[in-house]
């Protein structure tokens, strides 16, 4: 049996959104204020920063707080690469550890910065052990003057395939 999902939209669910705000940066000889404010452009050989920053996640099935640090490297044509660890906080109490890893890419002469990010979770909570096994993907946005942060995380529906020929009758049975 094949099912496959006639449109995009229907093999994608959205899972929550997240909103933070950065809470400290360290800078490791390059001014983050001036960098981020188009100021100084990075150096050739780029520069690194850790970003912690704190907030909301908010969704059908999670819903909590979110405490972290981003380990960005900003290249020197001006993409941020990020490498970012958290925990998210349940409303009920759970623990669920947070990888994330991807590309901010800010908009010519503007403040604001698109993000494209894969999620990978870890808890031992039966209640979201579910986390575990998703292949999770985010798009956002980035407010660098303020320092606010806006994710919209997504997941693959359960989608089954299977090979053509098993779905095929034999001639004779036509």
């Amino acid at each position: 049996m094949i099912l496959m999902k006639k449109h995009i939209q229907d093999a994608v669910l959205h899972l929550f959104d997240e909103q933070v705000r950065l809470t400290g940066v360290t800078e490791y000889g390059l001014s983050w204020a001036d960098l981020t404010s188009g100021g100084i452009a990075p150096p050739p050989e780029g520069a690194r920063f850790d970003i912690a920053f704190e907030g909301e996640v908010a969704g059908e099935r999670l819903n909590g707080r979110i405490r972290g640090i981003d380990y960005l490297e900003v290249r020197a044509d001006g993409r941020f690469i990020l490498d970012i660890r958290a925990t998210i906080i349940t409303d009920d109490g759970e623990l669920i550890a947070l990888r994330e890893d991807g590309v901010l890419t800010p908009s010519p002469g503007a403040p604001s910065a698109s993000l494209h990010l894969n999620m990978t979770f870890t808890t031992h909570s039966p209640r979201y052990a579910w986390l575990n096994k998703q292949q999770v993907w985010a798009i956002g946005q980035a407010d660098m003057v303020r320092g606010a942060v806006t994710v919209r995380a997504y997941s693959g529906a359960e989608v089954i395939f299977t090979s053509p020929e098993s779905t095929r009758q034999p001639a004779s049975a036509l």
